[in-house]
């Protein structure tokens, strides 16, 4: 997992920009089944820095949509 930077947002296209929010969403998934099942996170702030850029890219696609 990368933390998306809004420069590098910009500059992707559309369909891209959906692949990486569903392969955010996934991991996210996968994050919070992990902690309801009672395991451990290795990062904590993982989780808070994935829903951080999912906002991020969301926020710059109603941008362009605006637009």
């Amino acid at each position: 997992m990368t933390i998306l930077r809004k420069k590098e947002i910009r500059t992707m296209d559309e369909n891209s920009r959906k692949k990486k929010i569903h392969d955010l969403k996934l991991e996210l998934m996968k994050l919070k089944s992990q902690l309801i099942s009672g395991g451990v996170s290795e990062n904590p702030g993982k989780i808070r820095a994935l829903k951080r850029t999912l906002a991020r890219i969301e926020t710059i696609r109603r941008e362009s949509k605006k637009r």
